[in-house]
């Protein structure tokens, strides 16, 4: 039997236990929801209860009579897979409320947290969420695994402060070829533990299990050839700009359809948009997102790439090695409870100027350059002087790279080897 593998969101979790009422863990399926929560039941010192909506009949109570559903089973509980009754979190809301009354005005019993919410649909829920349990709520996102939990290394949030950088652990240096063959692996646990599936195997069960279950539930879907050709075309687009005319023409639908599927994408978790910079101080900035997919073995197999030998050669290599940087500076953030979105961004103009990665963090700002190469040389950075004109505050820039070692470009920019992600 598979060891569990400590996961860096535990400490975010355990932080909200016991002061969030309802706490409610959002990914993509397969990303070890479920289990972070198993493992939750194991080693607490309370009693933790669990209940399933994947089962069909108890699936068919939570929806019928919600009330009964909540009366059936005793708190602290789990309620995996919840968006199948969405209607559910109007009576979580009513317990919770009898809870704190009770705790102020009755026997003070201190409320902690009374329900474990998981959900691999975020695009009905939130709605729900937000009008039905502000401020009784915790919320976090689970992705499959990063490179430092699966080295069981500490994962802080990715900052690119020098200082920081340099006392930090790096992962184990690696050879491109090996790279590359973490990229086509992803990072799915079940392709990533120690008897781990074909990975083929893996992404064709798991796309199937999407449409089926996930995307099913969402959209009235006519014709599945044209969602999953939808699917490869966003993948050959990972690390590029949205553009929703060029995937419409590409996959025959019109661009309302795809504005409709790729908020799916999103609000499934598949897919991270990060959005474009922009400020009254710039007057020619480029305000389309940019698509990355969250599991580089995903797109590469939508994309028809079997080995690692033939990615590596590939024109997608440059796109697919920035997605995997991306995705893993996405999972830092996420996985320490914080909401990437409002931290991290990219910058292009009507110039042609770009900067692969904005960080703002403590009322600074720091450039970042994405290479894959040993010996990008200093023009990656050649942009970085646009920052100066954001009217906040500008850190050091870095250059990430196959570089071995950190290494000054000048006084405020800096070769940093990507293991320091």
């Amino acid at each position: 039997m598979e060891k569990y593998k400590t996961r860096t969101i535990e400490k975010s979790l355990n932080e909200l236990i016991g002061n969030c009422p309802v706490i409610m863990i959002t990914g993509p399926r397969q990303v070890g929801k479920t289990t972070l929560l198993n493992h939750l039941v194991a080693t607490s010192d309370k009693k933790i209860n669990y209940v399933s909506l994947d089962n069909l009949i108890v699936r068919s109570q939570a929806i019928e009579d919600p009330e009964l559903f909540l009366r059936t089973y005793e708190i602290p509980l789990i309620i995996d897979e919840f968006q199948y009754a969405p209607d559910l979190l109007s009576y979580i809301k009513i317990k919770v409320d009898n809870a704190r009354k009770n705790e102020m005005f009755g026997d003070g019993k201190e409320v902690g947290t009374l329900y474990y919410l998981t959900g691999s649909q975020v695009f009905q829920t939130m709605q729900n969420v937000s009008e039905s349990l502000t401020g009784r709520i915790g919320i976090l996102d689970l992705y499959g695994f990063s490179e430092r939990e699966i080295e069981n290394k500490e994962e802080p949030v990715f900052l690119p402060a020098i200082d920081i950088i340099k006392n930090k652990e790096r992962t184990e240096t690696k050879s491109t070829s090996e790279i590359f063959e973490k990229i086509i692996n992803g990072s799915y646990p079940e392709v990533n533990n120690e008897n781990g599936r074909n990975r083929e195997q893996f992404y064709e069960t798991y796309i199937r299990t999407y449409i089926e279950r996930d995307i099913r539930q969402l959209i009235n879907i006519k014709d599945e050839t044209k969602f999953l050709k939808f699917l490869s075309s966003v993948a050959a687009r990972t690390a590029q700009e949205y553009n929703a005319v060029d995937i419409a023409n590409d996959v025959e639908v019109d661009s309302k359809t795809v504005d409709e599927w790729m908020s799916i994408l999103k609000n499934t978790n598949l897919i991270f948009m990060l959005q474009s910079y922009s400020n009254n101080n710039i007057q020619k900035a480029i305000k389309r997102p940019k698509i990355y997919f969250m599991d580089t073995g995903l797109a590469c197999y939508l994309t028809g790439y079997m080995s690692s030998e033939t990615l590596e050669k590939s024109a997608y290599n440059g796109a697919i090695f920035e997605t995997y940087i991306i995705s893993e500076i996405v999972k830092s953030y996420t996985n320490n409870g914080l909401d990437p979105r409002t931290r991290l961004y990219y910058y292009r103009d009507t110039n042609q100027k770009e900067i692969d990665l904005l960080v703002f963090y403590d009322n600074k700002v720091y450039p970042v350059e994405i290479k894959k190469s040993a010996n990008p040389g200093k023009t990656a950075i050649k942009n970085f002087d646009i920052v100066n004109k954001f009217g906040t505050e500008v850190g050091n820039g870095i250059i990430l790279c196959m570089m071995e070692n950190i290494i000054a470009i000048d006084d405020n920019n800096y070769y940093v080897p990507i293991e320091y992600v």
